[in-house]
């Protein structure tokens, strides 16, 4: 019996492995290509690409984990079903629940991975990731560095350059500066470079010309200079993203002092709350996935037209007891003594799997105990 364990064990990691690589592709593909649109058409390199990707795959596996999850349950124990070796060891008086321990122990090194993810990877990765991203935005110069493309860089200015050579000219440049409530300003110029002086960066255009309009009286004025310095600065945030929030905390940082983290964060002690039971959950919930696709197989039996019926009711199980975690958290929110609620889908799902396994077993599990007893 403790082959068949080993054995029924390492089907479910294997093929877990294997969905959740596929799903994780097809889902970070799906997110690369807007992701690569982004960074790549604000100027940034392939190796900032890989960069956002890295970070963000922790946050994306929590995603596909429980589905890989069910998936790798639901196929294992169809496929055993097909080949008669449920049948085999269910002859050989082994009970439904005896066969459901590899189950339990997949669904638990599951819940495993996803508390790694959860209470560690997702929140450092977010932070880092969130970092990043404020550096990006202030990042002026590699925005500005497009060719053939009008950008917005700030609200109220519209720039265009034709192309950006190998020494870092700009040519045939185009800036409309409209943050003025008395004045619009177009600057049109041959060439122009981006130099920093200090602190600051400024614009610096080389034979151009530059043209007033003012909105009140509809007077156009226009001047043509051999150079001119436009400060690009103030179109440069100044101000530094805080990252301290709630996702950025490791589980190990939010147990305890809930009052103190509020204070400190701006939120209540009810967000607290729900943001580190919901880790707990998430990863419990794996575990009730791995139950449910099993048990519900074998409730159904063999059968020469299949078991997509049985499939289909364990998704809308899933699907159902997922559902309700949305409706869970504003209790939550609203009263942090309320976090016991968001383990409400995983304790169902407990249940409904072991109701499962009792019904495979004729009911006969208690008997059997009270006998062996006897």
């Amino acid at each position: 019996m403790v082959r068949f364990d080993r054995y029924m064990l390492s089907q479910l990691m294997w093929l877990f492995g294997f969905f959740a690589l596929v799903l994780v592709a097809v889902f970070w593909i799906n997110r690369a290509v807007r992701l690569f649109d982004r960074l790549i058409g604000d100027g940034q390199t392939a190796l900032v690409f890989l960069e956002f990707s890295a970070l963000g795959l922790p946050r994306l596996i929590t995603t596909v984990l429980p589905i890989a999850t069910f998936a790798a349950a639901i196929y294992v124990t169809n496929r055993l079903s097909n080949e008669s070796e449920l049948t085999v060891m269910m002859s050989t008086g082994t009970s439904p629940w005896r066969m459901a321990r590899p189950v339990a122990v997949f669904g638990l090194i599951s819940a495993l991975l996803m508390s790694l993810l959860s209470h560690l990877l997702v929140p450092v990765a977010s932070e880092q990731l969130a970092e990043r991203e404020d550096e990006i935005s202030k990042n002026i110069t590699s925005r500005l560095l497009t060719e053939g493309e009008f950008l917005s860089p700030a609200p109220g200015v519209t720039f265009y350059t034709r192309t950006v050579g190998q020494d870092g000219v700009l040519r045939d440049v185009f800036l409309s500066d409209r943050r003025g409530v008395d004045e619009r300003m177009i600057y049109t110029a041959d060439q122009a470079y981006l130099v920093r002086n200090g602190e600051g960066t400024s614009l610096i255009m080389v034979d151009g010309l530059a043209q007033r309009l003012s909105p009140q009286n509809l007077s156009l004025s226009t001047a043509k200079f051999e150079d001119f310095s436009f400060d690009i600065t103030t179109l440069i945030r100044t101000d530094t993203l805080s990252v301290a929030g709630l996702p950025y905390l490791t589980s190990d940082q939010l147990i305890t002092n809930w009052p103190d983290i509020a204070e400190r964060l701006g939120t209540s002690t009810g967000a607290v709350a729900e943001e580190l039971h919901g880790r707990f959950a998430r990863a419990t919930f794996c575990f009730v996935t791995a139950l449910i696709g099993f048990a519900t197989l074998l409730v159904g039996g063999f059968s020469r037209f299949g078991v997509k019926r049985e499939i289909v009711i364990a998704f809308l199980v899933l699907i159902a007891l997922d559902g309700m975690r949305g409706s869970l958290s504003g209790p939550v929110l609203a009263n942090a003594g309320l976090w016991p609620i968001l383990y409400t889908p995983s304790v169902l799902g407990a249940l409904i799997g072991c109701g499962l396994l009792w019904r495979a077993s004729g009911g006969r599990v208690f008997r059997r105990r009270m006998r062996g007893a006897a």
